[in-house]
């Protein structure tokens, strides 16, 4: 299984503090974490795009190829490309030249987002939300497959004999789908054979169990090879010497955000009871010394049989010093003690409810 890191990148939105000396921080920051994340030997760092004030990577794909050239080992994705209001071609094309300035670890993670704000920005209408990821995913998918493509959709301009480049460096650029639990979007993914990656935030994970067997059962009635099926579960928590200390570290900035965010969607207020709740064995944070973080991400491999597990710790305003040390235990503590388990596990997990 794959062990990793995925931020937002997030930087201060109050209106007194300057967007863009904070923005320059956070980046400078950011491929810190990147860097040391290979460095400790994790596998794969994701980026997530988004268009707000209290977000800085409007632009993954910039940003990781920054890091390309820091980097050695650890694969480079998208977490997620808001495809749905973005050009195909472009995000082709980035990810293309991503993977060539990488020598060939660059990922797209493709969604509809769960943010909105990016629709008007680049003049979409939201009426069409669902319209427009099939359709630009159908396009991307063409152009990852061909290099003169000639295409033709409702929502798009067509493309008639034209090259696109650079080719990547991969014979075929990986396309992850993200999904945050609509069983529509789960069994999209396994019809198109692409591997899936599934946003737990909230709840019982062990509940999320069934979409991947919807997702592997989609597959199958549509005919593809069951070897390109792979899994993963993107989670919140944070890791530090003890738990007592992840746990104190982490409330504040993760509860700030999930605050913020649930006043947007109407969600009732957080608690540190709830948060308390939530890192237990069967709730979704994951939040602990390296052991006990260790131990739920082997548990939860159990009932996922996950091909991959991405962690986001940088949620808020995580001191940066914070982010560093946990990505440290992350891949010095936390990485081995969940590699050995596995390895010494007598046949793989599969999926249960």
């Amino acid at each position: 299984m794959e062990l990793g890191l995925y931020t937002f990148a997030d930087v201060d939105p109050s209106p007194s503090v300057a967007k863009g000396p904070e923005a320059a921080r956070r980046l400078k920051n950011l491929l810190e974490e990147i860097e040391l994340a290979d460095q400790v030997g994790l596998d794969v760092f994701g980026l997530g795009e988004h268009h707000r004030p209290d977000y800085a990577a409007s632009s993954p794909a910039t940003i990781l190829a920054a890091a390309a050239v820091k980097t050695k080992s650890i694969r480079l994705t998208s977490a997620v490309t808001v495809l749905s209001s973005d050009d195909p071609v472009r995000v082709f094309q980035q990810f293309s030249t991503l993977d060539l300035l990488s020598d060939g670890r660059a990922e797209i993670m493709a969604g509809r987002g769960s943010f909105i704000e990016s629709f008007p920005l680049f003049g979409y209408n939201l009426e069409d939300y669902d319209e427009l990821f099939s359709e630009k995913l159908d396009l991307l998918l063409a152009l990852r497959d061909e290099e003169v493509i000639t295409w033709e959709g409702q929502m798009r301009a067509a493309i008639h004999g034209r090259g696109v480049y650079p080719r990547p460096l991969q014979e075929k650029l990986p396309i992850w789908i993200a999904v945050g639990g609509t069983p529509q979007s789960v069994a999209r993914a396994g019809a198109y054979g692409l591997p899936v990656a599934l946003a737990i935030i909230g709840g019982e994970p062990r509940r999320f169990a069934p979409l991947f067997d919807l997702y592997r059962e989609a597959a199958r009635r549509a005919g593809q090879d069951p070897a390109v099926l792979k899994t993963s579960i993107n989670v919140h928590g944070f890791i530090a010497d003890t738990t007592e200390a992840a746990a104190d570290q982490f409330y504040g900035p993760q509860a700030e955000v999930m605050n913020r965010i649930g006043r947007e969607r109407g969600w009732g207020p957080t608690s540190r009871m709830h948060f308390d709740m939530a890192r237990s064995p069967s709730g979704a944070l994951f939040v602990g010394d390296p052991e006990t973080v260790a131990e739920k991400i082997v548990e939860h491999h159990r009932i996922f049989g996950n091909d991959r597990f991405l962690l986001q710790m940088a949620i808020g305003l995580m001191p940066h010093d914070q982010i560093m040390r946990g990505i440290e235990l992350y891949g010095t503590k936390v990485a081995p003690l969940v590699r050995k388990a596995l390895t010494d596990a007598p046949q793989p997990a599969k999926a249960e409810a």
